[in-house]
C-alpha cells in the first residue's frame, strides 16, 4: 500500500460516558488517532462478494498501525463527516505495519 493511495483523513474515536453537572450521563467522543487511510465502499467486485460474513460492511479502511493503539471493535471511525461502527480489524500479512477495518456507517436517526 503506498502512500498515494492512503489520501483519506480518518479519526479514530473512542465513546465513554460522562456525568455532567446537573448528574445526567453523556457521551464523550475522544478521538485516539488522527490517520491518513485507504478507503473502499462495498460494490459488486468479486472481493466484497467472497467476504459473505461481513454482510453489514458498508466500507473497508486499510492505514499504518499507530504505535500503543490496538484497534479494536469498542471504537469508531469518522471520516467525511460520516461515523462508522468497526465490526473487524486485522493486521495485514501480520507483519505489523497496516490495519484493515471492516466498518459499517451508521445512519443518523430520522424523527
Amino acid at each position: 500500500m503506498s502512500y498515494g493511495r492512503m489520501n483519506k483523513p480518518i479519526e479514530i474515536l473512542s465513546a465513554t460516558s460522562a456525568k455532567d453537572a446537573d448528574g445526567f450521563a453523556a457521551s464523550v467522543e475522544t478521538v485516539l488517532a488522527s490517520v491518513r487511510a485507504y478507503r473502499e465502499d462495498r460494490h459488486g467486485a468479486e472481493r466484497w462478494a467472497n467476504m459473505a460474513a461481513f454482510s453489514t460492511a458498508t466500507s473497508m479502511f486499510r492505514f499504518r498501525c499507530v504505535p500503543g493503539l490496538t484497534i479494536d471493535t469498542a471504537l469508531f471511525i469518522r471520516c467525511d463527516g460520516e461515523r462508522f461502527n468497526i465490526l473487524s480489524a486485522e493486521d495485514v500479512k501480520g507483519r505489523g505495519m497496516y490495519i484493515e477495518v471492516m466498518a459499517e456507517r451508521v445512519l443518523p436517526s430520522a424523527r
